[in-house]
Formats: structure tokens, sequence, C-alpha cells
């Protein structure tokens, strides 16, 4: 670990643990920034499952058989 990094940690461990939670929130919102590649994807493979499901080439299960068999 850099020494920045280092100074980091040891600055936010010097927080409160109400800072400290803020912290964490921040930084963990900037991780799950959009991606519109990824969501376009996601967005076509829904669409073609609930197009397969609605044209009856799969099924569906209950979640209590889903459940039982794990």
């Amino acid at each position: 670990m850099s020494n920045a990094v280092e100074d980091l940690v040891d600055g936010a461990l010097s927080l409160s643990t109400n800072e400290r939670v803020a912290l964490v929130e921040k930084l963990l919102e900037s991780l799950d920034a959009p991606n519109e590649r990824i969501n376009a994807i996601w967005s076509a493979e829904s669409e073609d499952r609930i197009s397969a499901y609605d044209d009856k080439r799969v099924g569906s299960k209950s979640a209590v058989d889903v459940f039982a068999k794990y």
C-alpha cells in the first residue's frame, strides 16, 4: 500500500463511527457507477427471457420447488 493510501486509512480510522459510515457509503457509491454497455446487455437478455417464457420455449418452477432442491 502506498504512503498516500496509508495516510488516508489512518485518517479514516480516526473519524467517528458515523463519519466512517458516511465515508464508506460515498466510496461504495463511487464504485456503483452505471455502465450503459452492461445495462444494454442485461436489458436485451431480460427481453429475450420474457419472450421465451411468453412463447412457451421455457417454463417456470415455483420458488418452493427451487429452494427445496437446494
